[in-house]
């Protein structure tokens, strides 16, 4: 599977059509998102183990969202369901992306607090106090743990952000999917500079009003890793309105309209072009309202797909569908197969 660079630019469009994506179906995003949440708060009443349980599942009920959210960009129908459909399909590889996850978050906070020493430990798990000579030594030992916890926690992040997609729309084994995830990450690293910068600073203006913006921010976010996801493995990017090219367009209309010289005609003259008027008009409804004729039968456009073996372009009814993958040909659907077996 390719993994294409992109341009920085992209990083503000899987935002903005994130939010394409939202507006779609909002009340369907908002009930997804906040039964997910309600499901992590539940979880996290359990002491230590729920919020252990919530790292493993999490990767199951993105890769949900994320096929739901597939659903309705091909036109269907996005439906609360789809948030627990990749317990039935995907479950146990999803797992152990989250598996994996929790383990290098573990390792991670292990490192922080063997840095920060025992002192910032009593001071994050036990609330103790220290005085003020002990402070600073403290706060230089922290500020190091939290550098290190970014520099950590960011290529874990990378890791995990596309793999669940790659599980579950190109049946990819976890590790590997991990892989590519990262690799695609570090590919696009200015993209995703672009993509990070902007949600930082959406999210503290949606934090301002009582933190109401999160409702249409958090849909958002999870649209825009599909976008990305689409635009980074499948090479479709999303449609840029370019907004400048139109008001040029309007412009140069505009001007040639009221640049145009006003003809003065005679009363014969007028009342002829009324009547070839008139005459056209009905012409044109009576062409509207006849029925098709059988020898032109109406051409339905052919849906084209790609071959997930060569990449080549083929319509939908003259390729062979495998487990959600589209191939031109039997050859290439075994060799997709082979090279998937021994990957695993």
């Amino acid at each position: 599977m390719e993994i294409h660079q992109l341009n920085a630019k992209q990083g503000w469009q899987w935002i903005i059509s994130g939010f394409h994506l939202f507006r779609e179906a909002p009340l369907v995003w908002v009930l997804s998102c906040f039964t997910m949440l309600l499901i992590a708060t539940t979880l996290a009443i359990i002491p230590l183990f729920g919020q252990f349980i919530f790292t493993l599942i999490s990767p199951v009920f993105l890769a949900g969202l994320m096929y739901g959210t597939r659903e309705l960009d091909e036109g269907r129908q996005f439906e609360l369901f789809h948030l627990f459909i990749a317990f039935k399909t995907h479950a146990k590889p999803l797992i152990t992306i989250g598996g994996i996850y929790l383990i290098g978050q573990v390792l991670i906070i292990g490192v922080v607090m063997l840095i920060g020493g025992s002192m910032m430990t009593d001071m994050l798990l036990y609330g103790k106090r220290v005085d003020e000579s002990e402070l600073m030594g403290v706060m230089d030992s922290f500020l190091t743990a939290s550098l290190l916890a970014i520099a950590l926690s960011i290529p874990l992040l990378m890791a995990a952000w596309f793999s669940p997609l790659l599980v579950i729309f190109n049946n990819v084994p976890p590790v590997i999917a991990m892989q590519r995830s990262f690799f695609a990450c570090l590919k696009n690293f200015i993209p995703f500079q672009l993509y990070g910068v902007t949600l930082v600073i959406l999210t503290m203006l949606a934090l301002m009003p009582y933190g109401l913006g999160l409702v249409i921010l958090i849909p958002t976010i999870f649209g825009s890793i599909y976008v990305s996801y689409k635009d980074i493995f499948l090479g479709e990017s999303p449609p840029v309105t370019n907004e400048e090219e139109l008001q040029d367009y309007q412009k140069a209309t505009w001007q040639n309209t009221a640049e145009e010289p006003v003809e003065k005609h005679t009363a014969a003259q007028v009342e002829e072009s009324t009547e070839e008027i008139i005459k056209e008009t009905k012409e044109s409804k009576q062409e509207e309202d006849r029925p098709p004729s059988h020898s032109e039968p109406v051409k339905i456009p052919e849906k084209m797909v790609k071959c997930a073996q060569c990449s080549v372009q083929l319509p939908s009814k003259d390729s062979i569908l495998n487990m959600g993958n589209y191939f031109c040909s039997e050859e290439h659907r075994k060799q997709f197969q082979a090279e998937d077996e021994s990957e695993k």
